[in-house]
């Protein structure tokens, strides 16, 4: 791609501002949103180092070079199937109020992030600025700027980075746990039972009577639960009044 003066120097503009390529029905008709659905996929079965032009290419039947017509380098390919996530995400109907918008999008997130685990790995990695994203980025923005005890851009950029560190936290935390299982054969009930007598022993020396009371009467909830719960307490605790 020669580089050009643009509104953003030399430099070529972003994947989602230049035009398509003209179509070519030999002799695979291709365009970003048929790559990216491709890739994604690819990144669904073997992660992100099972994507790479050459594959993507072998599974559309085409040559590699062509995919560079539609994207200059591996990190436009990442931005369209970013985007293509957060299409996923995107609220399309109003919700009653600023909390039930929020928890919408939260829970869209996760349920994107958990069928396609590679994303929370992208979250927090860079900025993600295609229009899907700009579009839930407005819509918690939204929301959240008419949450009560916020008064300002400070206050709503502060409650913003809270709200994202809950989620790329949580999820990555999820994801991880899930990943772990998969690849030892090890689900929670054989954690259990490959350590929990020592814990038993452990906790009934008496050093560590917080973790005890946190075993022994916590509440021990589904994943998505616990999500909840624990979205609702980051939730409660942005809209304290603030001295």
């Amino acid at each position: 791609m020669y580089l050009v003066d643009t509104p953003y120097g030399s430099a070529p503009p972003p994947v989602w501002e230049r035009p398509e390529p003209q179509p070519r029905a030999a002799p695979v008709a291709l365009s970003r949103a048929k790559i990216a659905a491709t890739a994604i996929g690819l990144a669904d079965s073997h992660g992100l180092d099972g994507v790479s032009v050459r594959k993507i290419a072998n599974e559309l039947g085409v040559g590699p070079m062509r995919l560079y017509d539609y994207v200059t380098n591996r990190s436009e390919l990442l931005d369209l199937m970013v985007d293509a996530v957060y299409a996923e995400i995107a609220v399309t109907g109003p919700e009653s109020g600023w909390r039930a918008t929020l928890v919408a999008i939260a829970h869209r997130t996760r349920t994107a992030a958990l069928d396609h685990e590679w994303f929370a790995d992208l979250l927090g990695s860079r900025p993600h600025l295609g229009p899907n994203a700009l579009a839930v980025g407005e819509a918690t923005a939204a929301a959240l700027s008419s949450a009560p005890g916020l008064d300002g851009v400070e206050s709503l950029q502060q409650a913003l980075g809270v709200l994202n560190a809950f989620l790329i936290g949580a999820l990555r935390a999820e994801i991880t746990e899930r990943q772990v299982a998969r690849a030892t054969g090890t689900d929670e009930a054989a954690w259990q039972s490959a350590l929990g007598p020592y814990l038993t022993r452990m906790l009934e020396t008496g050093r560590y009577p917080t973790v005890a009371r946190l075993v022994h009467d916590g509440a021990h909830l589904e994943p998505e639960q616990t999500f909840h719960r624990n979205l609702t307490t980051v939730l409660d605790g942005i809209t304290t009044s603030r001295p």
